[in-house]
């Protein structure tokens, strides 16, 4: 009779309970589907009054306030909006034009606002009715709200906010006072919350209580290791310790070789490994391997602080003359350089960094052979010009600093700022990385990093988790940090897709 303890009875009553209520949320859950919602309502449309200087030089003018929410049961993701291109919402006012836009009174600023640029896809054309609002990720609850500036038409005519969007609809609202949030459970839903709440209550007077907080969605737990690109390696770094922040349980090690190295780590049957690249993946076999554009990537000539070049830099024929030996000394390009021998320091045949550099700038790799393990002494010395390689990016940029007269490459946000060194323009254009975004330059010496796996990894995997994290707006924000472009936040411009 020992089981018949006032524990167990309690036990298994509450075990009932839970079953019961359990079978109660099936059925309601099978007879109101959770959807995706996205409600809107007009919380004001009002004429601008003729007395007002506004109203006077816009006759007509009025304005209105749109309220856009999350009252659906589920968060809605940018990939949830099934519109074409870049496209999230459309507002259409009728027979009224717009006149100007501005996004108040966000739920949550820092998670919603960056999401409101040109960049982004939020525009209207001048003159017309439509307002085209770009996919914004909103959580259960968020909402925005428009303040539309529109001239002509009748006040209180029909506006209409249309869209797709996957497993869920786009519908008008209604609330008894204008910022009044709709209840998150029905009545019946309240009672078997209730239900569940008190048998969990009344099970952990009996058990050791456990910490059984789930993790957020999209975490995975387990290890991973992330090879590649010395280029990247901060950025990678920095993605890594976020990752694992957010998600407790993962451990991610980041070890950095050159992209030609990452890249042929992936071999068949290793899903806990993504290879970082400087650009396409060469290797021996790289049919197999399944690619994710991450970010467009600036990269820079250096050369020592003692090599004082014009303003416009060096142009590409001159570029090429120095990398295949033809140009020895510094003086050979100006009387006004000193007369020093130039030093070739560059990377290995394992760095996506020096790829680019022989794609982008030379057009063909680099033709003066190796004849120095130090930089410093020449072991052939029959050699016309002194070029040595090094494993990284770090010991570039520190040799190039080191010695009189040298050259050499690297990602640009790593080479600004560094001590004995400087960047070089290249026919008169300056490494930039907001230039090229807003394509005010051609600079050539760029390219994209992708993130490699050995085929499609498997759903639920860390691997898959971390390659989709790369495309959430944290992520995005870090790469940002480091100078280089996200690949998901540029996706209209088409840069990536170019480089």
């Amino acid at each position: 009779m020992g089981w018949l303890s006032a524990e167990n009875v309690v036990a298994v009553g509450t075990a009932v309970l839970g079953i019961a209520a359990s079978a109660v949320t099936v059925w309601y859950e099978r007879r109101v589907p959770r959807r995706r919602r996205i409600g809107y309502r007009v919380q004001m449309d009002s004429p601008i009054g003729d007395g007002l200087q506004l109203g006077q030089a816009l006759p007509g003018a009025t304005l209105v306030l749109i309220r856009v929410e999350n009252d659906g049961s589920q968060g809605i993701d940018r990939d949830d909006y099934t519109s074409p291109g870049a496209q999230g919402l459309t507002a259409v006012f009728g027979e009224r034009t717009i006149k100007g836009v501005s996004v108040t009174q966000p739920s949550d600023a820092a998670h919603l606002m960056d999401h409101f640029t040109a960049e982004r896809g939020f525009h209207y054309q001048d003159g017309t009715n439509t307002l085209h609002i770009p996919p914004v990720p909103l959580n259960r609850g968020d909402h925005y709200k428009l303040l539309v500036l529109l001239s002509g038409g009748p006040v209180g005519s029909p506006v209409q906010l249309s869209g797709g969007i996957r497993e869920g609809q786009v519908h008008s609202n209604r609330s008894a006072t204008p910022d009044d949030k709709p209840p998150l459970f029905s009545r019946a839903a309240r009672l078997i919350t209730l239900t569940l709440t008190l048998s969990v209550l009344a099970l952990a007077v009996i058990v050791v209580a456990r910490d059984d907080t789930p993790a957020p969605i999209g975490c995975e737990t387990g290890t991973l290791k992330v090879t590649g690109s010395t280029a990247f390696a901060p950025v990678v770094e920095e993605l890594a310790k976020a990752y694992e922040k957010k998600c407790p349980g993962s451990a991610i090690t980041v070890d950095a070789r050159g992209s030609s190295a990452g890249v042929n780590a992936l071999t068949p049957g290793a899903h806990d490994v993504i290879a970082f690249s400087d650009g396409p993946a060469i290797g021996a076999d790289t049919s197999k391997l399944l690619g994710t554009r991450v970010a467009l990537s600036v990269f820079t000539l250096v050369v020592n602080d003692g090599i004082r070049l014009p303003a416009g830099g060096l142009s590409l024929n001159d570029v090429r003359r120095i990398y295949r030996g033809e140009v020895t000394r510094w003086r050979q390009l100006g009387a006004s350089l000193p007369d020093t021998p130039i030093v070739l320091v560059s990377r290995n045949a394992d760095s996506g960094t020096r790829q680019i550099f022989q794609r982008r700038v030379l057009g063909t790799w680099e033709r003066v052979p190796s004849t120095s393990l130090d930089c410093v002494h020449k072991d052939d010395t029959s050699a016309p010009v002194m070029r040595c390689e090094l494993d990284s990016t770090d010991a570039v940029l520190a040799k190039v600093a080191q010695l009189p007269g040298a050259i050499g490459y690297s990602e640009l946000t790593l080479a600004t700022g560094r001590r004995g060194l400087h960047p070089v323009p290249l026919d008169g254009a300056a490494p930039s990385v907001e230039a090229i975004e807003y394509g005010r330059s051609d600079y050539p010496y760029r390219g994209v990093e992708y993130a490699y796996t050995y085929g499609r990894v498997p759903s639920g995997s860390l691997a898959s988790a971390f390659l989709a994290y790369l495309g959430e707006g944290t992520s995005e924000n870090i790469i940002r940090a480091h100078g280089h472009l996200p690949c998901s936040a540029t996706a209209s411009s088409g840069l990536c897709a170019r480089d």
